[in-house]
């Protein structure tokens, strides 16, 4: 089914879409904003995603893609990085908009402190599977940054939105992994991650994906504020 991918990105998205009109949301009065932050993180994720592919650390199914290829990915991987962190931030938007996620500093310094350690220990002790290493310490960085470097605000309602959304995301990535299908449509070598697995998806893939609407929100928020103080 060569359309499977492209149809995991528009199932992932159409929902978003359609809502981001609702006169009570109005997400799309921010679009500017998100798509910028997007296409800047998204860059940064195409090029570990290229590397990584070069590297074999996972490879593309042919008999799921269109066949059309930029940097060597398929579109749909590209589209991915679009279509995720919208349907991800969109999420957050509505969420946060309706109700009261705010967490006390002191927690969320807290939380950030474990979950760095914690990926550290894990990317240390498995320091020779790439994806890993690469995944736990990069989204360790990113966290301490963003608590205690950029000092947000907004660190504890983000891994609260995820973690709600980690249900949808191990549906979609489950389908790219080999949930349900004859054959994965990312097929991962395992010599490059642990190998433990929540239905057919790498654990590496939950922290990867964290670490990519992390980075989305910071930069969507940024600029936010500079479009805001624009005016």
């Amino acid at each position: 089914m060569k359309v499977l991918y492209l149809l995991v990105n528009l199932f992932t998205i159409i929902i978003p879409f359609l809502f981001s009109f609702h006169p009570k949301i109005q997400f799309h009065k921010t679009w500017k904003e998100f798509f910028t932050a997007s296409v800047l993180v998204g860059v940064v994720f195409v090029i570990w995603d290229s590397v990584f592919t070069s590297m074999g650390v996972w490879n593309f199914n042919p008999q799921y893609l269109l066949g059309v290829y930029l940097f060597g990915l398929p579109l749909e991987e590209l589209l991915f990085f679009i279509c995720i962190p919208f349907s991800c931030v969109f999420t957050y938007f509505c969420l946060d908009k309706f109700f009261n996620l705010a967490w006390n500093r002191q927690a969320e310094n807290i939380f950030c402190i474990l979950f760095a350690v914690a990926l550290i220990g894990v990317g240390t002790y498995f320091h020779d599977r790439i994806y890993t290493l690469v995944t736990m310490y990069s989204t360790a960085i990113v966290c301490l940054y963003l608590q205690f470097g950029a000092r947000v605000d907004w660190l504890g309602k983000a891994a609260f939105v995820y973690t709600i959304l980690l249900i949808p995301f191990f549906i979609v990535n489950g389908v790219l992994t080999g949930s349900g299908i004859d054959e994965a449509v990312v097929r991962y070598n395992p010599a490059h991650h642990i190998g433990f697995r929540i239905l057919t998806v790498p654990v590496e893939d939950a922290v990867y994906g964290f670490e990519l609407i992390l980075l989305n929100l910071y930069f969507y928020k940024l600029f936010q504020a500079r479009f805001f103080n624009r005016k």
